[in-house]
């Protein structure tokens, strides 16, 4: 009797023993599988972030990252860019100290790396960007220490070169339909406006100057607004501009005998540090006042954005808007 009850007991404490045991399988089981599926996400995670794709600009190749943090340095055309594209960068060009407020809508969280030519290598380290993109008018000495960095990609300030600099912005940020389709927009634009215009607007004299430093600045007929006036939208070339470097600066009275029919002017007050009254100065000048387009009131000034560069995406269409509601508007 005492042997049977012995028994019993063995096989109650083996059962015991046997459904704890198989509990702690399952558990470890599952806490066994937790641990695979995290290690799994990190490592999918961190593959993610190391991704790369090759990106190809003006006949070069550059290796970056999927999403890439931007440093925008000594170009403002990529500032355009970047604007119509609403890329936001983590460190932009100020002036004066400060973000232009043209770019508002992207520098939001954007810290200063420096001013247009003189950028600042020890903050843009501190801000660890994937991609800087500076421009082919810095120096080589600077395009070297950018270079130490991390991947430069130098953009063109070529006004001919706006549509690859605008698909590089969309490469970078993930927005190459919607570069492309802005590029379509302009030349659908472009083809109304030039369907309205009579011959008489097509001979007619129209330039743009820029003030700097209180002189009349013009530009060559690849520069600056001169490819949408001269090529885009097909108007008169003036000889004086024909034989215009890529920036020059003109003497008014040299001005006076090209005698424009429209004048489109862009000032800005940075531009004009030691003569915050250029603008007025040559407004009440009696040779400027003598202009055809003075006395008929065809001077636009700042009708497109005074710091715009004019070979950009966004200014081209700036420029076109603007163009519309004053030469054809009158």
């Amino acid at each position: 009797m005492l042997r049977k009850k012995l028994m019993y007991l063995f096989l109650l404490v083996s059962l015991v023993m046997m459904i704890i045991g198989c509990q702690q399988g399952e558990t470890e089981g599952a806490s066994g599988d937790g641990q695979t599926e995290t290690e799994t996400g990190q490592d999918q995670e961190e593959d993610t972030e190391s991704e790369t794709h090759t990106i190809r600009y003006l006949d070069e190749e550059y290796e970056v990252p999927q999403d890439p943090s931007i440093v925008i340095t000594g170009s403002f055309e990529a500032m355009e860019d970047a604007l119509l594209l609403g890329v936001e960068p983590i460190g932009a060009i100020t002036v004066g100290g400060k973000f232009p407020e043209i770019f508002s809508d992207i520098v939001g969280n954007a810290e200063s790396i420096g001013e247009k030519r003189q950028p600042n290598t020890e903050k843009i380290l501190e801000l660890n960007p994937d991609v800087i993109l500076s421009t082919t008018k810095f120096p080589e000495d600077v395009s070297a220490k950018l270079n130490e960095i991390t991947t430069v990609i130098p953009v063109s300030h070529i006004s001919t070169n706006w549509k690859e600099n605008l698909l590089l912005m969309g490469q970078l940020s993930g927005e190459t339909e919607k570069a492309e389709q802005s590029l379509a927009d302009y030349e659908t634009q472009l083809t109304e406006l030039t369907e309205k215009m009579s011959d008489d607007v097509q001979n007619k004299k129209v330039v743009v100057v820029r003030i700097r430093s209180g002189n009349i600045m013009i530009y060559s007929p690849d520069t600056a607004f001169n490819p949408v006036l001269y090529e885009d939208l097909g108007l008169h070339l003036p000889n004086v501009i024909e034989q215009a470097e890529v920036q020059e600066a003109i003497s008014l009275e040299k001005f006076s005998e090209l005698n424009p029919d429209h004048i489109f002017v862009q000032y800005a007050e940075s531009e004009n540090p030691d003569n915050s009254n250029a603008l007025t100065n040559l407004e009440e000048n009696p040779i400027w006042q003598s202009l055809k387009a003075v006395q008929n009131d065809h001077v636009y000034v700042n009708a497109a954005h005074p710091l715009a560069q004019g070979g950009t995406a966004w200014s081209k269409q700036e420029f076109l808007n603007a163009f519309q509601e004053t030469v054809l508007a009158e």
